[in-house]
């Protein structure tokens, strides 16, 4: 069954729910390693913080790799099973994960099997992420597709949150064990909610080149890379940051982050659509930006906290607000290869920051990371510069 239901703010929301509880549901897996794999590589096997960057950038090198295969899986079999396909993957990354555990005395063996655990949950989190983008547009319409990005970020973000401080409870009592198996039974969980969805017909019907709808969407995609490298310098070094300096449980920072970014997307998630992407997201990365010097010159938790939060409500809008001027400019047979080029560069932010951020931790220190970080994100403010004043297609 194909089409686009009517337009109507509370009918998208409907449309959309199952959809989003079910991103929220696999993503928590995500968010629950944000505060305890970090730690887990430097003080149950010894690491520094090169191999950690890399270890926790692996996932989105690895989503980057993935996600033209994805968009084209999506744009010729089906949106629904590029979901479902991803879902069966994140789940398998529990297994490899819990896998890595028996080899902790042979700390190298160990970290190439969580290597690996990583690179499987990143194939399992591109094939949901791009599903879900272009089943959520093809049923509610591009017209909608601002909103289809805003409530899937609130699942994202959402598990993110609430997935920091649920990560550290478990790895408290059950160890990384507790965490691999809660990757495993999350994304079949959230399967189930998918059952008695609509499905939405293939969008292509022969294979367009990825470069053709990278051409298209390389801008607004550049500026979600430079404002995403605010969130790959928190996903790798805040809890080593707060560890470092005796701030107590990491785990909260993520939930600052986490809950202003929810918070901002709920209050002002329609706003891409109607006064245009470019715009909002200009004053959402100099939002961000400030959060994150915000955190190069806290001297508390409680600071800490409060520039992640800002980082957080910065970023929130900053996908949709350039997402939404990716998708003026592919076509539209290509929705699911589109959606894919453009998280792509989200993905080749986090791949990159983690390991140059480590070996920038190496020589100058934890906080300044979040000094560089700042500086990247204020560059991606020029680029929604460039596309507020350029012609926008139609």
């Amino acid at each position: 069954m194909t089409g686009s239901v009517p337009a109507t703010d509370s009918r998208v929301f409907a449309t959309l729910l199952p959809l989003t509880v079910a991103v929220f549901l696999a993503f928590l897996t995500i968010g629950m390693q944000l505060p305890v794999l970090p730690l887990h590589l430097k003080t149950v096997l010894g690491m520094g913080p090169v191999v950690i960057g890399v270890v926790v950038g692996a996932q989105f090198a690895a989503a980057l790799l993935s996600r033209a295969g994805a968009g084209t899986f999506a744009d010729l079999r089906g949106s629904r099973r590029a979901v479902w396909a991803g879902l069966v993957t994140a789940a398998a990354s529990g297994v490899v994960t819990v896998l890595s555990l028996p080899f902790v005395s042979v700390p190298a063996l160990s970290v190439a099997v969580l290597l690996l655990g990583r690179v499987v949950l990143a194939v399992g989190e591109s094939l949901i992420i791009t599903g879900a983008l272009g089943w959520g547009v093809g049923l509610v319409g591009p017209q909608n597709a601002g909103k289809v990005m805003v409530w899937n970020g609130i699942a994202i973000y959402g598990a993110f949150a609430l997935g920091a401080p649920l990560g550290v409870a478990v790895s408290a009592r059950w160890g990384m064990t507790g965490v691999g198996l809660a990757t495993v039974v999350l994304p079949l969980a959230a399967g189930l909610l998918l059952g008695g969805m609509r499905t939405v017909a293939p969008s292509a019907v022969r294979r367009t080149p990825f470069y053709r709808v990278l051409g298209a969407v390389w801008v607004p995609g550049l500026g979600l890379a430079l404002s995403s490298i605010g969130l790959g310098v928190i996903s790798a070094f805040a809890a080593l940051l707060f560890t470092a300096r005796g701030w107590g449980d990491a785990g909260l920072v993520f939930t600052a982050f986490g809950v202003a970014f929810i918070l901002a997307r709920l209050l002002f998630g329609s706003l891409p659509d109607r006064l245009g992407g470019a715009r909002v997201a200009l004053v959402s990365v100099l939002i961000e930006a400030v959060g994150m010097l915000v955190i190069w010159g806290a001297e508390t938790a409680a600071m800490a906290c409060l520039g992640a939060a800002l980082t957080g409500f910065g970023y929130s809008l900053a996908f949709p607000g350039f997402g939404v001027e990716a998708v003026r400019r592919a076509p539209p047979q290509t929705r699911g290869l589109a959606m894919g080029a453009y998280v792509a560069f989200l993905d080749l932010a986090l791949g990159i920051t983690g390991p140059l951020a480590g070996v920038l931790a190496d020589s100058r220190g934890l906080a300044a990371v979040f000094a560089a970080g700042a500086a990247a994100v204020a560059l991606s403010a020029l680029v929604a510069l460039r596309l507020w004043m350029q012609p926008r297609p139609a």
